[in-house]
């Protein structure tokens, strides 16, 4: 019996991807959003795997897509709650007055 490749594999791991790339090219929101497609994708594929195990190969794509998705959230986490720092600084230093020339 031949296997196929596990449907939804290659477009989770590809979503894994971007979602890592995205907040350094971009900003921190779009990468939040390509890392849920991500681990939507890779969940659905695990459970069709999970259906049906033999007629499925390259699950070891499914669970590294689903790494690089959380990895992607992480980094797209940590931007955003720099910038929001970064920005309430800046208005906290406008607003008391401390930021004079």
């Amino acid at each position: 019996m031949s296997q196929e490749t596990l449907p939804g594999a290659s477009n989770a791991m590809a979503m894994g991807i971007i979602s890592i790339i995205t907040p350094f090219v971009c900003c921190g929101p779009f990468g939040i959003i390509f890392s849920i497609i991500g681990l939507i994708s890779a969940g659905k594929a695990e459970k069709l795997y999970y259906d049906n195990p033999e007629s499925y190969s390259g699950f070891e794509n499914v669970k590294t897509a689903r790494i690089l998705s959380y990895i992607g959230l992480g980094i797209s986490l940590v931007f955003i709650l720099a910038l929001i720092l970064f920005f309430g600084a800046i208005v906290a230093l406008v607003t008391t007055g401390s930021f004079n020339h």
